[in-house]
C-alpha cells in the first residue's frame, strides 16, 4: 500500500494547501539508499514540478566518488554530465516530523530527457521486475522486518562503538532478545518515532529487542512492494533524525560493532493471483503449489549471484559468518531460523518464504527487486529446490559469497540476472561496488596494526 493511496497531482496541491507546507524536499532513493535533491519553497514546487538533477548522482560511490575509466559504467552514464528530468509521484507525500516549520517530503521518479525512466535508478529497477509479474497476471506482497542498533554518539571513527546510555542511566551490557524492560530503556525514543510515523503513514507494526546489546527491529504490515521500498527509505531516515534528538545515533550497518550479531532487512514474500486474489503459493486443498517450491528453487539458484546487491558493503560479509544469528548458504525450512529461506508456519492464504540473507544496510528498492526477481526466475523456469533441511544449517559448508569482489563477479557472470534488473543497471552498480572495495583497501585496520606491526 502507497503512503497515499491513489493520490494524484491535485491530491497533492489540496493536501499541502491544508497542512499550510511552506517549503517541499525532493527526494531520489541514490544507489546506497541515501536521500538525494533539493529543497523547494513551497510555491516554487506547485510552479514547476519537473526539476532536474545531474544524472551522475545515481553514479556515486557512498563517499562520493565516481568510477574513472571503467567502460561499461562510461557508456551507461554520460560523459557530459546531463540531467535528468525528476517528476514527483504524489503517493509518497508526507509531512518532515522533524522539522521547525511545516514541511513536506516526497519522492521523485527519474526521467531521461525524451520521457524514459531512468533504467538505473532503484525505483526503476524495482518497477521494473514489479512488471515482469504484471505481465504474468501476479501480484507480489511483501512484508520487511528491519533490524538496526541504537548506539551513544561517536563522532570519531577510529573508535569502537558502544551501546547508548538508557534512562536508568547504564548501557547494556549483556544481550537482551525479546527484553520488554530493555526497549523501555528508550521509552522517549520510541515514543517519538511512533508518532513520527504515524504521522508519516508508515504502517509500522511490532517493535521488538533483537540480541544485540541496544539492537532492536521493526516490522512492516504486509502490502506492495513499491510502497514498502517507500515506507523502508522513509524510516531509515526517520529513525536516525529521532536517535539524534535523543543524542544517541541509529545505525543501519550490518555488523557495527565487535562480537555482537549483525543487522538484517529480513523480507517475507509471497504472490498472489490479480483475479482471483488467491495465493498462488497454496493448491486449494491446503498443500504447498509447485510455484511455491519453484519460488524457492530460484532463490537458491540466483541468491548467490545477487549477494553483492543484498549485502552492498565490506562490511556487509562481517555479518554472513557461522554461529552469528546470519545464514551462511541457501538451504530452505520449516520455521527454520538457521537457513536461508525461512517457511513460516502460517494459513493457506499466508504461505510465504522469508528471506534472511539480506542485510540492513540494503537498499530497500534493489532489495525487493532482486528477491522478487530471484523467486521470478524461479517460477519461470521450473527450478526445483533442494530437500527441506530438518536441523541447523550452520554447521553446513558456505554457499555464499564471503566477500565484495567474489560476489561482483558473480552478480556481472549472471546474464539472467542481468536481463531481468537491467543490464545498464548491473554495469554501474558493479562498477560503483569496485570502486567502493578500492577505497576500503587504502584503509588499514586496527587488526593491522595489533597483528601485524611488530610480529612479521
Amino acid at each position: 500500500m502507497a503512503i497515499r493511496e491513489n493520490f494524484t497531482y491535485t491530491d497533492m496541491d489540496l493536501w499541502l494547501n491544508e497542512k499550510r507546507v511552506t517549503e517541499i524536499e525532493c527526494l531520489v532513493p541514490d544507489l546506497t539508499g541515501v536521500a538525494r535533491g533539493k529543497i523547494l519553497p513551497r510555491a516554487k514546487f506547485t510552479q514547476d514540478r519537473g526539476m532536474r538533477i545531474p544524472e551522475a548522482v545515481l553514479g556515486m560511490t557512498v563517499t562520493g566518488n565516481y568510477p574513472v575509466n571503467d567502460g561499461p559504467y562510461d557508456r551507461a552514464i554520460s560523459a557530459t554530465d546531463r540531467d535528468m528530468i525528476l517528476k514527483a509521484d504524489p503517493t509518497t507525500i508526507t509531512m518532515v516530523p522533524w522539522a521547525a516549520d511545516p514541511t513536506g517530503q516526497v519522492i521523485h521518479d527519474c526521467y531521461f530527457a525524451d520521457g524514459k525512466l531512468v533504467d538505473f535508478a532503484p525505483r526503476t529497477v524495482l518497477r521494473r521486475v514489479l512488471k515482469l509479474y504484471e505481465e504474468k497476471g501476479w501480484k507480489p506482497v511483501v512484508a520487511p522486518e528491519l533490524e538496526f542498533y541504537l548506539t551513544a554518539k561517536n563522532i570519531d571513527p577510529d573508535l569502537p562503538l558502544k551501546p547508548p546510555i538508557g534512562r536508568s542511566g547504564r548501557a547494556e551490557t549483556s544481550r537482551q532478545v525479546y527484553s520488554i524492560d530493555a526497549v523501555n530503556e528508550f521509552d522517549p525514543l520510541f515514543e517519538d518515532i511512533y508518532d513520527y510515523c504515524e504521522m508519516m503513514n508508515l504502517d509500522v507494526d511490532t517493535l521488538i529487542h533483537e540480541i544485540g546489546a541496544g539492537q532492536m527491529e521493526i516490522n512492516f504490515l504486509h502490502g506492495d512492494p513499491l510502497g514498502l521500498a517507500d515506507k523502508v527509505f522513509y524510516f531509515k531516515r526517520t529513525l536516525r533524525e529521532a536517535a539524534l534528538k535523543h543524542d544517541m545515533y541509529a545505525t543501519f550497518m550490518a555488523k557495527p560493532m565487535a562480537g555482537e550479531p549483525g543487522s538484517a532487512m529480513h523480507v517475507h514474500q509471497s504472490v498472489v493471483d490479480v483475479k482471483t486474489g488467491w495465493n498462488i503459493f497454496s493448491n486449494e486443498d491446503g498443500s504447498s503449489s509447485p510455484l511455491f517450491k519453484h519460488y524457492i528453487g530460484g532463490l537458491q539458484r540466483y541468491m548467490p549471484s545477487a549477494m553483492a546487491i543484498v549485502a552492498p558493503y565490506v562490511n556487509s560479509y562481517r555479518r554472513i559468518v557461522r554461529h552469528t544469528a546470519a545464514p551462511i548458504n541457501i538451504q530452505w525450512g520449516l520455521d527454520n531460523r538457521t537457513v536461508g529461506f525461512r517457511v513460516p508456519e502460517s494459513g493457506v492464504q499466508d504461505r510465504r518464504v522469508e528471506n534472511r540473507i539480506i542485510g540492513a544496510d540494503a537498499n530497500p528498492y534493489l532489495a525487493l527487486a532482486v528477491t522478487l526477481a530471484c523467486g521470478y526466475l524461479g517460477m519461470t523456469e521450473q527450478l526445483e529446490p533442494t530437500a527441506m533441511m530438518g536441523g541447523s544449517a550452520y554447521d553446513m559448508p558456505f554457499e555464499l559469497p564471503q566477500g565484495l569482489p567474489e560476489a561482483l563477479a558473480l552478480l556481472r557472470g549472471e546474464d539472467k540476472l542481468r536481463t531481468v534488473l537491467g543490464e545498464r543497471f548491473i554495469d554501474v552498480y558493479a562498477a560503483i561496488k569496485d570502486l567502493e572495495h578500492q577505497e576500503f583497501m587504502t584503509v588499514i585496520s586496527p587488526w593491522e596494526r595489533e597483528h601485524l606491526l611488530l610480529h612479521v
